[in-house]
């Protein structure tokens, strides 16, 4: 169970706090908080779990069983989105414990206009202003599919789409011989870049994509980043925030599997990604943290 702090208990009870927030209970000392302080002070937590991945029905009963005992000790909890919201309520949370606190980043930061460096970035690359950029930013491994993006832009073969992978992992090293040996155009690379340098990573983009297959993959905070960024979207029906953040009007959810990722590639470039990536920026405005504080103050003070 990870952590174990043997004076956290004695050291909460010495601040007396008007409430305790949790996140996650996956550490020893989260799960002593909650078990001791419940009925005491007010318990919150928050989480940004789902349902989405499927598990075999055995294991699904055993974790509904565990679930369903820790919760039982909370006294409100602060969902991030729908399907987080439907996880909660599965394993017994009512709707009264309930409450909305949006996933957010900095949207003022992703949003800050830094469009001379995005050209930068796109003149290093060779890419011009009338080429579509599609970005994949993120940890290069198997649950987030970054292969799977490869193999579909391979079939979309556009001589005037380019595809930057940033980040590094354990799919690296295979993407960049998938790319050099099948020689597939227009398929760049950068490290893992310092969030100092992501907004005009995103900016220089016209459509950023997260293709998880999970298992494992939770909301996917990349995409609030590069919807700040006011770009368009696409991404699997595995990520959390799919149902919350993206629709038809800035971009597409698609089902994991390869042809349902050449398509919607397919439909979005043929897109005006421009006005959707505006749309984006107004869509995600609300998700920032002056609304999440705002809850808890509310909380506090209600």
């Amino acid at each position: 169970m990870g952590i174990k702090n043997p004076k956290i208990i004695k050291l909460i009870k010495a601040f007396s706090p008007d409430a305790l927030l949790v996140y996650g209970w996956s550490y020893f000392s989260h799960l002593s908080i909650i078990w001791h302080f419940k009925g005491k002070i007010p318990v919150w937590f928050r989480g940004d779990s789902t349902l989405i991945d499927n598990q075999p029905w055995i294991k699904r009963k055993i974790r509904k069983a565990i679930l369903t005992l820790v919760y039982k000790n909370i006294d409100i909890a602060f969902y991030v989105g729908k399907a987080n919201k439907a996880y909660f309520k599965t394993f017994g949370l009512k709707e009264n414990k309930l409450i909305f606190v949006p996933h957010a980043v900095d949207n003022i930061r992703f949003g800050t206009d830094r469009k001379n460096e995005a050209l930068t970035i796109r003149n290093k690359l060779g890419i011009n202003l009338d080429e579509t950029l599609i970005l994949f930013a993120g940890k290069l491994e198997s649950k987030k599919s970054p292969d799977l993006l490869l193999e579909a832009f391979k079939q979309l073969n556009r001589k005037d789409v380019h595809l930057l992978f940033v980040g590094n992992g354990e799919l690296e090293k295979p993407l960049k011989s998938t790319a050099s040996d099948q020689k597939i155009r227009n398929v760049h690379f950068l490290d893992f870049q310092n969030q100092t340098k992501m907004p005009a990573i995103y900016q220089a983009c016209n459509l950023y994509c997260l293709p998880s297959r999970g298992p494992g993959e939770t909301w996917g905070l990349a995409v609030n980043e590069a919807m700040a960024a006011g770009k368009a979207i696409l991404i699997s029906d595995k990520v959390g925030c799919a149902i919350d953040l993206v629709d038809a009007s800035n971009g597409l959810i698609f089902d994991i599997n390869e042809q349902s990722l050449l398509s919607s590639l397919q439909v979005l470039i043929n897109n005006d990604l421009k006005v959707m990536g505006e749309i984006s920026g107004k869509k995600i405005e609300n998700w920032n943290f002056n609304n999440q504080v705002a809850v808890l103050v509310n909380m506090l003070n209600g």
